[in-house]
């Protein structure tokens, strides 16, 4: 009797440590991806030296600023409270656990292609996060733009976005530097021109976003010799997504620095391979 209780101590403790040991690869995981997603860069207020994933970042925009809200685990300010099916219809459909949908500065709609367990190994990370108390202001928006409301038509009508499909014979690394530049990396979201309803025009899939009054643009990235990067040697483009170097040597600046500081630059060399292979491959339009 005291051998089969010793036995049993002994097979509760293993599943305890089994279950510790998923729980920190899980972490490690959220970690990782939450870099790759941009997570802290948006989320952060860096301008105000603010704690990362606390929210307060001003995302200006055509339609006005966006305050970027908190996602550490405080359950009064932040997403504490949130289950784990709550937290993937957030990011992958847009839906708020407590308040309709959300508008799309959230990008949702390039994270509806993020895998479901790569967004609950994220919740896993935040979750481990120390929670901070911070509430953000309210989002100062253009006055024709609509409310909340009106989100549920827009994705029906938009969401997710309609990415053209890789070749058949595409490699897994070409299939794994499309799902980081188009979904977790959801480099579109600056790079591609948008409509008049803030949708993405996925036909001119990363060919630049004009600049809008004071608001800078952002450049072509496809392979167009003429007006995006292909020009650039695979090395060039190793070595932008690792340290922000241009080919002239200068350095990114703006908005870029922060993606290459917090998301690009952290990614293991095969990933920055795989996106590169995706970008010297993506044509400007789906008929080059």
């Amino acid at each position: 009797m005291h051998t089969g209780r010793l036995f049993c101590i002994w097979l509760i403790a293993l599943a305890a440590t089994d279950a510790v040991i998923a729980d920190d690869a899980a972490v490690e995981r959220g970690r990782y991806l939450s870099g790759a997603a941009g997570c802290m860069s948006c989320h952060t207020d860096a301008e105000n030296d603010g704690i990362p994933f606390a929210g307060g970042h001003r995302l200006e925009t055509p339609f006005g600023i966006f305050v970027v809200p908190n996602i550490t685990p405080d359950t009064d300010t932040g997403i504490g409270d949130w289950s784990d099916s709550e937290f993937v219809a957030a990011v992958l459909q847009g839906e708020s656990p407590s308040d309709g949908y959300y508008y799309p500065a959230f990008p949702y709609p390039s994270y509806a292609g993020m895998r479901e367990q790569d967004a609950l190994d994220i919740k896993a990370y935040l979750d481990s996060l120390k929670p901070v108390t911070n509430k953000t202001g309210e989002h100062e928006l253009r006055w024709y733009v609509p409310g909340r409301w009106a989100m549920s038509v827009w994705q029906i009508i938009f969401s997710p976005w309609d990415f053209s499909p890789l070749p058949a014979d595409s490699s897994e690394t070409m299939q794994r530097g499309a799902y980081l530049v188009r979904h977790l990396g959801h480099c579109g979201e600056c790079h591609t021109p948008r409509n008049a309803l803030g949708a993405l025009i996925s036909e001119q899939e990363l060919t630049g976003a004009p600049k809008q009054g004071e608001l800078a643009g952002a450049p072509d990235i496809t392979s167009n010799k003429d007006t995006g990067i292909g020009d650039w040697s695979a090395t060039n483009l190793e070595l932008f997504l690792d340290l922000g170097m241009l080919p002239n040597g200068d350095f990114a600046g703006s908005n870029m620095a922060a993606v290459i500081d917090h998301t690009t630059s952290q990614l293991t060399t095969e990933d920055r391979q795989a996106m590169v292979t995706f970008l010297r491959n993506i044509s400007s339009t789906p008929e080059d």
